[in-house]
């Protein structure tokens, strides 16, 4: 066996050893700690026979591998998943670039970390650091990387999101102002919980109305869900001209599919005198009533089509009504005991 060494090139350490009398030369990077923990990995792993190391991996640049896995994601995931990613991966592409798969550190992450912070907040950041994640776990899978240097990063702490619902009477001025092709829309949201894309790409065949259940499919996760259609709901669909093709359930006045109602919406909400509401926010208010109403979490997930629990907890609030309304319960519960204490100690006082 000959020598071994470390040796520093422009910006990057690169070590030198050989290896079935062949010698190899590898690029590690701008770190010389690094080079050498490498190095000492190299020979310990050769004395015992194996060559196991980090260097079996490919060299991959990550731009390179972004763009293989983004084609992974546009056919494997949601249309809405996907554009997340696209959007992750740029801002990751711009810092990571020219650096191969293998050379990205926990260390280099936490400097995006910092640097990215600078720009978005924690939430967008942790999304993005979700994704790099799973990037490293699809390169893992695929043989290009042996470590996932995301995993030994923590993410950042995320205030809690935004959660605005309308009260029962805000709901009914809000029905009432909306235009002929938006009723049926939003008492959609408001009685099925289906994001704004789901409702204006539901189809007929989906719309079971006689049975009174909508089926979702290709939903954020990949997943079907089916429910229920309810009484306003029903009537509201009935009154829709039904294509017996299959076409859209929402249709202009020629039945081409809706495009985008943020215009109608907003003057709705004007006409309505609701402020600061967007349409994502009949989401948070179907699922904020469901539990108001007793509904259990469990059942206000498996509606919403949420994988975690989490996502749902932050629906288990109530509104200042509902917990003036929970103490007066308890103040009917706890009075007629206090009552009947009262009456037992002016007999005491009798007795004695």
């Amino acid at each position: 066996m000959k020598d071994y060494g470390h040796f520093l090139e422009g910006k990057n350490w690169y070590i030198n050893y050989y290896y079935k009398g062949r010698q190899k030369r590898k690029k590690i990077g701008p770190h010389k700690k690094l080079a050498m923990q490498v190095l000492k990995d190299v020979k310990l792993k050769i004395a015992k026979g194996e060559y196991l190391g980090i260097f079996d991996e490919k060299k991959m640049l990550f731009e390179d591998y972004a763009k293989q896995y983004l084609d992974f994601s546009r056919i494997n995931k949601s249309p809405t998943t996907y554009k997340r990613d696209r959007h992750s991966t740029d801002s990751l592409i711009s810092f990571f670039k020219g650096k191969y798969l293998f050379e990205i550190t926990p260390e280099i992450i936490e400097k995006y970390k910092t640097v990215r912070l600078e720009k978005v907040g924690p939430a967008a950041l942790n999304r993005e650091l979700a994704c790099l994640k799973h990037m490293y776990t699809k390169a893992i899978e695929w043989g290009y990387v042996k470590l996932n240097p995301v995993k030994k990063v923590k993410l950042l702490r995320e205030l809690p999101g935004r959660l605005r619902y309308l009260l029962p009477e805000e709901a009914g001025k809000l029905i009432n102002a909306c235009p002929g092709h938006l009723r049926p829309i939003v008492v959609s949201a408001l009685s099925t919980v289906m994001r704004k894309s789901e409702i204006l790409n539901l189809k007929w065949p989906q719309a079971d109305v006689k049975n009174r259940k909508i089926t979702i499919i290709n939903a954020k996760n990949n997943e079907s869900r089916v429910i229920p259609i309810n009484q306003t709901l029903y009537q509201e669909l009935s009154a829709l001209p039904h294509n017996k093709k299959g076409g859209y359930v929402f249709t202009d006045k020629n039945g081409r599919p809706l495009g985008d109602i943020k215009k109608a919406f907003t003057s709705a909400l004007k006409k309505a005198g609701i402020e600061n509401f967007r349409f994502h926010d009949l989401r948070h208010t179907f699922a904020s009533h469901l539990v108001m109403q007793g509904v259990n979490l469990k059942s206000d997930q498996q509606l919403m089509g949420h994988k975690d629990i989490k996502m749902t907890i932050r629906y288990s609030h109530l509104s200042p009504e509902y917990v003036q309304e929970a103490i007066e319960k308890l103040d009917n519960v706890w009075t007629p005991i206090g009552h009947q204490m009262s009456v037992k100690e002016k007999e005491r006082d009798v007795t004695y």
